[in-house]
């Protein structure tokens, strides 16, 4: 069991098809990346912690990436990483918010406070997921991708034609 976590909140987690328990939290397993959920509550309110790895433009392509380019894109991501709330019904108000960029790896942060944890558990999912599709919106045609980029775009081809989502 997560420390702090209500058994309310942890079967909420361990219910959802969805996610697995891991030594650090909780897994997301609908995406390649790397994803922890976790939860604290402290009186009666509960936040829920989300962070996902992603691989940065440098580390996801095989091709020399120019330092403009990455530059570009890790801002343009960054900015639009900030409409996970509008992915659910329901208004989700973060508490913190956070992009960084490693040599390597681009590791996304959220955290929201919410009463119902079943509710809580999807909405956390939801953000892992546009987490994942943001970054595939974000691919830039013209690089060859590694794994798992290479896959999601397999996967993002309309009609069997090729090519990235949008």
């Amino acid at each position: 069991m997560v420390d702090n976590v209500p058994p309310d909140v942890q079967r909420a987690f361990e219910r959802h098809d969805a996610i697995e328990a891991t030594e650090d939290g909780f897994e997301v397993t609908t995406t390649p990346f790397d994803s922890t959920v976790t939860a604290e509550s402290i009186e009666e309110s509960t936040t829920y912690y989300i962070r996902v790895s992603v691989p940065n433009l440098d580390a996801a392509t095989r091709d020399e990436v120019g330092p403009t380019v990455a530059l570009d894109w890790f801002e343009t991501f960054e900015r639009r990483l900030e409409g996970a709330p509008k992915t659910v019904r329901e208004r989700v108000d973060l508490t913190d918010f956070t992009v960084e960029e490693t040599e390597r790896v681009v590791t996304v942060e959220y955290a929201f406070s919410w009463e119902n944890p079943t509710r809580a558990v999807e909405i956390a999912k939801a953000f892992v997921e546009y987490v994942e599709g943001t970054y595939v919106e974000g691919v830039i045609p013209g690089y060859e991708y590694r794994p798992p980029v290479t896959e999601l775009l397999g996967e993002a081809t309309q009609g069997g034609e090729g090519g990235t989502p949008l």
